[in-house]
């Protein structure tokens, strides 16, 4: 396994029918495609597809050894009276309800139902999921005050008895890690969106609290909904929203100077965030096969310094990236 591989991980997600359907032949072999090119690490929550995602990934690793596992708090599924085709987006979602709970109890019962789902007899990680988030309706004290009254004490617990090993926040926002991390024993951070090269709002927001506290950063969302793969083309997704004319015309310059680089976009995209010694790891998830051994080969392949020089240069990554 290269030093490469070993800087990504898995987002499980997709195999849960995000955006169009995932059949179980189609999740298992993405799975197999992964595992085989030596990715270890997946992370997966309750929330996708209503604990879809968790079953499959658990039938996947159970057989497996050398793998680490997260997944997520925060939710609690409860069994639908109807069960509906689409959810959330997900369209392999089983038939369950679910709501937000951050309390001690919430978080207990989250994480047993999430070994049930699993089959497996570890967690490695677990991550508060969407705290904070005004699109989820989790920006409210009373959230905040659940996970911090009741929540991190079951987290505490979790982790002190062997339960899992780490502990953390699974979100889109870095005011909320502002928030959280002074006030919590945290040991790391999967945050979507905000470190990448078309946003670098948790570099000056977020990383001179998480590097004085010692934790670590996952960094999902590298390609922000779309546009850092696909290139500002007509309909390109930013932040799961169509793109403004101020993204696109920035995103056309930053390929432009991958270009003068025979370099393509999502090559820099995946492996820009790797390059901060604060990044742990970098999350991808898909439900195809061939995307997948795209992104990897896109990972693993050298690219050159005088790319990285001349972005800076534009002012679009930081003087130390």
């Amino acid at each position: 396994m290269t030093e490469a591989v070993r800087a990504l991980s898995f987002g499980a997600s997709a195999l849960a029918g995000l955006y169009r359907p995932c059949d179980t032949d189609a999740a298992n072999s993405v799975l197999w495609a992964a595992w085989a090119h030596g990715i270890r690490s997946f992370d997966t929550a309750p929330h996708y597809g209503n604990g879809m995602s968790e079953r499959r990934l658990g039938d996947f690793l159970r057989q497996k050894e050398g793998w680490v596992l997260s997944t997520k708090v925060g939710r609690v599924l409860t069994p639908a009276a109807d069960a509906a085709d689409v959810v959330n987006g997900f369209h392999n979602p089983l038939p369950f309800d679910q709501h937000f709970d951050f309390s001690y109890e919430g978080i207990m019962r989250s994480v047993e139902a999430s070994f049930h789902r699993l089959g497996l007899n570890r967690i490695d990680t677990l991550y508060v999921h969407d705290i904070g988030d005004p699109n989820a309706g989790t920006d409210t004290a009373g959230h905040k005050k659940q996970l911090l009254d009741g929540g991190q004490v079951a987290l505490h617990e979790l982790k002190s008895s062997g339960v899992v090993k780490t502990v953390g926040l699974g979100v889109n926002h870095t005011a909320i890690c502002r928030e959280l991390v002074p006030e919590m024993d945290l040991d790391q951070i999967l945050l979507a969106g905000r470190y990448t090269l078309l946003d670098q709002s948790a570099r000056d927001e977020l990383f001179p609290t998480i590097e004085k506290k010692g934790v670590r950063l996952v960094v999902g969302g590298v390609f922000n909904s779309g546009i850092l793969a696909t290139g500002p083309v007509k309909g390109a997704h930013y932040d799961y929203a169509p793109a403004s004319d101020r993204v696109l015309k920035k995103v056309s310059e930053i390929e432009a100077i991958c270009k003068s680089h025979n370099v393509p976009l999502a090559a820099a995209a995946l492996q820009y965030p790797a390059r901060n010694p604060l990044v742990a790891s970098t999350l991808i998830g898909t439900a195809r096969t061939s995307s997948l051994m795209k992104n990897i080969e896109q990972f693993k392949t050298p690219l050159p310094e005088s790319l990285w020089g001349d972005l800076r240069q534009a002012g679009f990554i930081g003087e130390r990236e």
